[in-house]
């Protein structure tokens, strides 16, 4: 009997992979054998972890995640990938499946396993539809369109461009803004427009 190998995603640095890893643990993967890749989209089919956790797949041992779109975001990614683990006759184990093994050698494991990718990357897809449309109306309504705000007002920049005239150091300027010299030049030059 091979081992359980387990594998965890997060798509930002500021996210823990914690929940995850703890209930990796609960079903029997060893901690040492939980694989994290941090800050990483599930849109690449190359990351250091999944790479990590398919160099220490051995015949027999089982791959176990907590949720399918921790693979991938694309049916096509999850199905190649399906069909590398079951090429190296590597069991697979989608914990929020019913916590069951999806036995991708089997026609209802496989098939299974085609629904619920095919589902994931739709739901990827809805969730862009809505913010592509939410995008659309707020600028139509002229709205915010959130981002991250100006620190400083264009008042403070035409004061720093005074200062810089008068002969102050722009680095000098720039660091008592708080902000590099090359960026309060394309401040100015974006005030004096």
């Amino acid at each position: 009997m091979g081992k359980l190998i387990g594998y965890a995603r997060v798509s930002t640095r500021r996210q823990d992979a914690d929940r995850q890893v703890t209930d990796l643990v609960t079903v029997g993967v060893r901690r040492d054998d939980v694989y994290v890749d941090h800050g990483v989209s599930g849109a690449k089919a190359s990351r250091p972890g999944l790479d990590r956790v398919m160099g220490a797949l051995q015949e027999g041992d089982t791959l176990v995640v907590s949720t399918m779109d921790r693979l991938g975001r694309s049916t096509q990614n999850m199905l190649e990938l399906a069909q590398s683990l079951r090429d190296r006759d590597v069991g697979l184990r989608v914990l929020n499946l019913g916590g069951g093994d999806v036995d991708t050698s089997t026609p209802m494991g496989s098939m299974l396993f085609t629904v619920m990718a095919a589902l994931a990357q739709m739901e990827v897809e809805i969730k862009r539809e809505r913010v592509r449309d939410s995008v659309a109306k707020r600028r139509t309504a002229g709205r915010d369109l959130g981002g991250r705000r100006q620190k400083f007002t264009d008042s403070q920049i035409r004061n720093a461009q005074r200062l810089i005239e008068a002969g102050q150091p722009a680095s000098q300027v720039a660091r008592d803004l708080g902000m590099s010299r090359a960026t309060i030049y394309r401040r100015i030059s974006i005030v004096r427009t």
